[in-house]
């Protein structure tokens, strides 16, 4: 296959493009290589793509239409996967223009060089955070998710209205993916296991929200790209049984699909620090706080579609996920697990 991975030097993208590649798969990556965090560790994730013949990367923002049209037109995409977004949720309260540019403009963008360019199957990030208030665990693509709890939410469940239309419309075979809290090398800055490994490592005090009193289903980036890996293989398809007289929100009479990527396996907060904790050696220092405005206090993952259609359960246990994100995060940077001092 030709693949397209937007967000290509992000967690996800440099990931999944890792394993495409690794597949014999050719792969154009696209990448703004914006500083919402640190600039160097996607360049560095992204030196790793590039040592591929197969690679080719493209520097440019989704809201380029222009440039993205070119792009598409010089190349025969067979998939697109687009893991190009303003990503986080508490930032999305700080710059909420960020998130209507990138995830908005930009998925527009995706669409219309994919209706155009006759793309056999988009795939596109979405998130669990879609599920907002709703408190039926576990969460189900089947599940009403109409009430959103922070803008970047609204964001990726509008994506997801979107992506059924240009399904509905132009029979464009579409697949969205509701990631519950991914975590493993090469991760985000941004996110808690990277912010706590670090904190602890510095003799930092970390943040426990909501007084430690959460739940969140993590997921190793693994079982990520394998899902992702087994459904470019298995474009959208029309769900002959669905209508409009008790509509299904995870399928469609068009070719359009959603489905929740999720460990099944809600791991308390708490649990997850001590897990951090075992394999540092290192006792963290908490600092409570209650629960910030967006997020959710748990979050749980109905993945049964996902087994049915693709053969596939993620299922990495927690605790070793945080060994091998640790393992890592000790040789980017250089540090002494015992004394978190950075090596000369």
């Amino acid at each position: 296959m030709k693949v397209l991975v937007t967000g290509s030097a992000g967690f996800i993208g440099f990931h999944v493009s890792k394993r495409l590649l690794s597949e014999g798969h050719e792969v154009v990556g696209l990448d703004n290589l914006n500083d919402y965090y640190s600039v160097q560790l996607k360049e560095d994730r992204l030196k790793q793509l590039t040592e591929h013949d197969n690679f080719s990367f493209y520097k440019n923002d989704l809201e380029n239409l222009p440039a993205m049209n070119q792009m598409f037109s010089e190349h025969n995409f067979d998939v697109v996967i687009n893991l190009a977004a303003q990503a986080g949720v508490r930032y999305s309260l700080e710059n909420p223009h960020a998130y209507i540019s990138s995830n908005i403009v930009g998925f527009t963008n995706i669409l219309e060089c994919s209706r155009h360019h006759k793309i056999k199957h988009l795939i596109y990030a979405s998130s669990s955070s879609v599920y907002g208030a709703n408190e039926s665990l576990p969460f189900s693509i089947h599940d009403n998710v109409d009430h959103p709890m922070s803008l970047y939410a609204a964001t990726k469940k509008s994506n997801e209205l979107m992506a059924h239309t240009y399904s509905q419309l132009f029979n464009l075979p579409t697949t969205g993916l509701r990631f519950f809290t991914v975590y493993g090398p090469w991760g985000r800055p941004d996110m808690a296991l990277f912010l706590f490994t670090k904190a602890i490592l510095e003799g930092e005090k970390i943040d426990v929200f909501n007084n430690g009193d959460m739940l969140r289903d993590f997921t190793y980036v693994d079982d990520i790209v394998e899902s992702i890996y087994r459904l470019t293989k298995q474009p959208a398809k029309v769900n002959p049984e669905w209508t409009g007289k008790n509509p299904d929100p995870g399928t469609s009479y068009a070719p359009y699909r959603v489905y929740n990527i999720g460990n099944n396996s809600p791991v308390k907060l708490l649990d997850f620090i001590e897990a951090i904790e075992k394999k540092l050696g290192i006792e963290a220092k908490k600092n409570f706080l209650p629960l910030q405005a967006g997020d959710v206090p748990q979050t749980f993952a109905n993945v049964e579609d996902l087994i049915n259609d693709i053969q596939f359960k993620p299922e990495t246990k927690i605790q070793d996920g945080i060994d091998q994100f640790i393992e890592w995060y000790t040789a980017y940077y250089k540090k002494n697990i015992e004394t978190g001092v950075t090596n000369s």
